[in-house]
Formats: C-alpha cells, structure tokens, sequence
C-alpha cells in the first residue's frame, strides 16, 4: 500500500505542495511560521512523508524545521525527478506541476525518509564551506597582488590576504578540533591520512559532503559518489561501463585523491590498472 506523500517544490520564497494520492495542493512561505503551517496542513491531509528536491541549501531550514515537528521527509535527486515528470508526459515545468511530479516520483520509488544530519554534522558542513571560500578568496587576491604594480594596492592586497590567512587557520584548527571530538570521523580521519599523498582539506571535504563514508559499504558509497561503473550491455555486446551522476564535489575530491595515492601506493595503482582493463 502506498503511503501519503507531499511533494515540495521549493525556491528561496515559496513551498509549493502537493499531497498523492488526494491531490490536494497549498502554498506556503519558506520561513518558520510557513514551515508550521505547511507541517499543519500535511497532519490534516494524513501525510507520512514530505519529499523534496535538493535546492541549493534553500531546502535545508525546512527539511529540519519538520523534522523537528515530527514529520519525516526525504531528499530526492531534481534530475531524476525532471526525467520521471518527462516520462510521464509533462514537458511544461511550474512549481505546481513540480509538486506532484516531486510526489509522484517518491511513490513510485517507495522513497524512504533522508534524516537530519547532526548538529555536528551541519557544523562541519559549514566550516567547511566556509574554508572553501576563503581558500578561493585567497587565491584571487595573490594573483591580483601578482599583476598589481601600484605599491599602495599591493599594501592593501597584503592586508586583505594577511586576514584571510589567519581566517583559514583559525577554520582549520575548528575543522581538526570538531572531527577529533567524533570518534567515527577520527577513525576515518586516521584512515585516510595513513596513505600517503591525502591533505587534511581533502579528508574534511569527503566527511563534510559524504558523510555516509563509514556507515554504508563501499559499493554503496561509490555509487553516491557516481564512482560505480553502470552497465552497458545488450544481447551478445558487453559495451563500455561508464560512471556518472552522483555528488560532483566528493567525486572530484576522490578522483584527484586517487591519482595522487595511486603514485605512492602500489596496491591503488594495480587496482587503477584492472578496473581500466575491465573497461
């Protein structure tokens, strides 16, 4: 039997709902008293799970705010979502439709509820993000001190690159402080920098944005991180087996991790040789 699921369309303003199998449809603000009444209104529709897209983190105060008012909700790929709207006839896209696209797609894939991450989790995330900007920061401000001339702009780039330097610093010292204080992300944190080759920035970046690395196995998490090879096969031809899909920012940190390590490690590098063999 299939459960009562709202499908939420969310952009930095609005909640578009929609409930399957009734089909009833609301609009509610992105905000805290709007998330209240959306959480009221799915009670009253008998809902068990609220379901919506990945949306640029505009999705993330309400995906913990109904946590919070205990109603389960799951996070879906936008791009499988769009693929199921087209194949079930709907080319035109609006925020309605969406919706029940969002909720249609979850009923057919018995999509099962995503939990909040942590508070530490969210912490790490942030910090994280954060260090990649400063990181960025930092970068554009050296290469326009490079092509600077004028003695008072190189002062004041000095300056600005001075506090960012201190400001990456200080957010990798909360970094190593936050995944010491977890005794599962201080395990893998050991794991991974006993290879050689692997930065501290690199090993924050996998438990910040895959943070299912050590708790689900290892051909799960390849195909989270679009690692997996997917068959290509039909009839007698066994054709190549590509990857693709799946979180871009840990598969680019894993794919530059292991061209690096695959340098130093004989072991990574056979096991390199025999995939590229397998095709």
């Amino acid at each position: 039997m299939n459960k009562t699921i709202c499908g939420v369309d969310v952009s930095k303003e609005w909640l578009d709902a929609h409930v399957e199998p009734n089909g009833a449809a609301g609009r509610f603000r992105n905000d805290a008293a709007g998330i209240t009444d959306l959480a009221a209104w799915c009670q009253g529709h008998g809902v068990e799970l609220a379901v919506m897209e990945a949306s640029g983190g505009y999705e993330r105060v309400a995906l913990l705010l109904l946590w919070d008012l205990s109603l389960p909700c799951a996070l879906v790929n936008a791009r499988s979502v769009r693929r199921f709207a087209e194949a079930m006839g709907f080319l035109e896209k609006t925020d309605g439709i969406d919706a029940a696209m969002i909720a249609g797609y979850a009923q057919a894939k018995r999509v099962q509820p995503t939990l909040p991450p942590s508070p530490a989790q969210q912490r790490l995330k942030a910090l994280v993000a954060r260090l990649g900007q400063v990181t960025g920061d930092l970068t554009i401000q050296k290469q326009r001190k490079s092509a600077a001339a004028d003695t008072e702009t190189i002062a004041s780039l000095d300056e600005v690159i001075a506090l960012l330097v201190r400001q990456s610093r200080r957010l990798e010292g909360e970094i190593a402080s936050l995944i010491d204080d977890d005794p599962l992300w201080a395990c893998l944190d050991r794991a991974f920098r006993s290879l050689k080759g692997i930065a501290s920035r690199s090993v924050a970046r996998l438990m910040a944005e895959l943070p299912e690395i050590g708790i689900l196995s290892n051909k799960a998490i390849a195909k989270l991180a679009g690692l997996a090879p997917i068959a290509n096969d039909s009839g007698k031809r066994s054709g190549r087996r590509p990857v693709r899909g799946g979180r871009a920012g840990p598969r680019g940190v894993l794919f530059l991790v292991a061209r690096i390590v695959a340098k130093y490690d004989p072991h990574l590098a056979a096991f390199q040789h025999r995939l590229q063999a397998a095709g």
